[in-house]
């Protein structure tokens, strides 16, 4: 079998592979075409038919303050008052400052649908990983976040998504203060099972 790079450098790639979280982000502001790059690497991923259901919306500069309001206002429109945080409610604006980018991870439903639709959903997921191991071969720092009121109408609508179109939640992504500590994992002998 012929192999282009050792089989213990693709591993330790992968393996290296870690979510950084706002906490950790410096604020520093990554160059666009940067984010462009790991948005070309996004759509190689796998596609069934060659649907191509990823929808990327990035927001930066004054877009970023723009999306943080909307996401602000979605909590307070959808928190009931006994559980409303006002912590948490002015966190949008303070977290705003600390990311680079945050990229709207969308599912655009083949019009036809000649797929099912979780085949578009996990063809997105791949895109996504794409995004991930990117970020991690630039010394970036990113993760994956389905909250902030990504499923709700009012997103849908602040996007300007299709009816059958899906947010699935944001990318943000910023320069890392500190690398990520060791992955934990269960054992691989837990969640696989060999039938012969």
């Amino acid at each position: 079998m012929q192999t282009h790079q050792p089989y213990s450098e693709i591993n330790n790639f992968l393996r290296s592979r870690r979510s950084t979280f706002i906490s950790n982000f410096t604020g520093e502001k990554i160059a666009d075409n940067l984010i462009q790059d790991i948005l070309e690497n996004a759509i190689y991923a796998p596609t069934h038919k060659l649907t191509e259901p990823w929808q990327f919306k990035v927001f930066s500069g004054t877009g970023l303050s723009k999306l943080t309001a909307e996401m602000a206002d979605i909590y307070k429109n959808t928190t009931p008052s006994e559980l409303f945080s006002v912590e948490k409610h002015a966190k949008f604006a303070e977290n705003e400052k600390k990311v680079s980018h945050v990229i709207a991870i969308c599912m655009q439903r083949d019009k036809a649908e000649r797929i099912p639709e979780l085949e578009e959903i996990c063809a997105v997921a791949c895109a996504v990983q794409n995004i991930y191991l990117s970020v991690n071969a630039y010394g970036l720092g990113g993760y994956w976040s389905t909250g902030n009121g990504a499923f709700t109408a009012q997103m849908h609508t602040f996007l300007e998504l299709g009816e059958k179109d899906r947010c699935l939640g944001f990318f943000y992504v910023g320069v890392p203060a500190t690398q990520q500590g060791q992955a934990k994992r269960s054992p691989l002998t837990s969640k696989v099972t060999w039938i012969k």
